[in-house]
């Protein structure tokens, strides 16, 4: 196995499929990331999605109230707090399950990356003159004529899918999306509502994502979107970063030393939450403190984390692990590399759970906040506790933080989980009732 930053303790909990807090031995050292994005990408995202909006609120009526702001609330808890933090502060639930139009933290990215390519060929075609012209335009019909043309493609578990398809085909792109074997039917079903193809493969994510790349390849009209190899889905993600502080300024909360921010984010391939860890970053700087969530049977981010720059990052399956989870959208077997080399030195430590782990706190959130989330979404509610272990205690302490705790925000980022269709949430709920008790 390639050399990682792990020790052989850590490397068997891992292959045994339990719980791990891994601390990130290069937080903080910019040198184990030299090829780190610019920062201006998060502004010049922030203002294409601003100058798309006349035109999301006219494909996407539901977008009226906000301006045609794709966001999502944030929501302070107390019942939960008590339940799930043990080491005190606010708990706050960044309710990206609830976004707008897509319905998960993939909304921000994946629509950005295709309104990218929408406004490529609108101005290389002369639909708009420039990015002071009234992008409305891009709704005709000259502009979806034009884009009717032209195919977008991108491979995944489900979230991204779901985004990047209803968003090209809703300008009237040809969009395929090709489905690992961890999608579930419900949402294939809804991308077919809305003119989407949806190819299927037997295999895993990265399988999906090789033989969707290789069909858009030989189409020379195929604009794939790859996201493990992204900036336009990354800074689409970074966004994120300014809403959230924008929420965080209306609650009359300043970040700081005296009052750090802890944010907690499910982790599959690595885009969206690395995307968000670096506009935290941005903004925060290390007064904010970004763990990655994942199941303890698909810790890809983990262990791409822990290898080394511009090192391929190392398979689950090299720990004997096969991705039997239900937490779809981070079912992944092998993180970006891209990401990692971009983050490895933002993001504190990583965390897995288990899939009970997971239904127990599915449950908490509707139970105590009426809250109704998919499984992998419920993993971010870990990241308190986790804190609460022998390494996040090593950590606070190292950190200086340890004392500002009773002062601390923490945010659980949830991913995913308002499209879900009842019959299936109802699935979910009844296994995590079972779990729970």
């Amino acid at each position: 196995m390639t050399n990682l930053n792990l020790t052989q303790q850590e490397k068997e909990k891992l292959s045994s499929g339990h719980p791990l807090f891994w601390l990130n031995p290069a937080y903080q050292n910019a040198h184990a990331a030299p090829d780190t994005p610019d920062v201006a990408g998060i502004y010049e995202a922030e203002a294409r999605l601003a100058r798309f909006a006349p035109l999301l609120i006219d494909l996407f009526p539901e977008l009226k109230d906000t301006g045609g702001l794709i966001e999502s609330p944030l929501l302070p808890t107390d019942a939960l707090n008590k339940e799930i933090n043990p080491i005190g502060g606010r708990l706050f639930l960044k309710a990206d399950h609830a976004l707008p139009v897509a319905g998960s933290i993939k909304a921000r990215g994946g629509i950005h990356e295709v309104l990218c390519f929408a406004e490529q060929l609108a101005l290389k075609e002369g639909l708009i003159a420039g990015p002071d012209d009234d992008y409305r335009k891009l709704g005709s019909d000259e502009s979806r004529t034009l884009f009717a043309q032209h195919t977008i493609a991108v491979g995944s578990t489900g979230n991204l899918g779901l985004s990047i398809g209803i968003m090209g085909a809703a300008l009237g792109f040809n969009a395929v999306v090709h489905m690992s074997s961890d999608a579930k039917e419900w949402k294939k079903e809804r991308l077919r509502k809305r003119g989407v193809k949806v190819v299927e493969h037997t295999a895993d994510y990265g399988a999906a994502v090789a033989a969707g790349r290789a069909e858009s390849d030989a189409d020379p009209h195929s604009y794939f979107v790859d996201d493990e190899n992204s900036p336009r889905l990354f800074m689409g993600y970074a966004v994120a970063a300014l809403r959230l502080k924008t929420q965080l300024d209306a609650a009359g909360i300043e970040v700081s030393p005296e009052q750090p921010l802890i944010v907690y984010l499910p982790a599959g391939v690595g885009g969206a939450p690395g995307g968000i860890t670096f506009g935290l970053k941005a903004l925060f700087g290390d007064n904010v403190h970004c763990f990655f969530a994942e199941p303890v049977q698909a810790p890809c981010m983990l262990l791409g984390m822990a290898g080394e720059a511009g090192q391929e990052p190392v398979p689950i399956y090299e720990l004997g692990l096969q991705i039997d989870t239900d937490a779809d959208g981070l079912a992944v077997g092998t993180a970006s590399q891209w990401v990692c080399d971009a983050v490895r030195h933002q993001v504190s430590g990583v965390y897995t759970a288990t899939d009970d782990e997971l239904y127990q706190h599915l449950f908490s959130l509707k139970n105590l906040e009426n809250v109704e989330v998919e499984p992998s979404a419920a993993i971010s509610c870990c990241g308190p506790a986790m804190l609460n272990t022998g390494p996040g205690r090593q950590y606070l302490e190292a950190q200086n933080i340890a004392n500002s705790l009773k002062n601390g925000v923490h945010v659980a980022w949830l991913t995913g989980g308002s499209f879900v269709p009842d019959k299936e949430y109802q699935r979910y709920l009844e296994k995590a009732i079972k779990i729970s008790n």
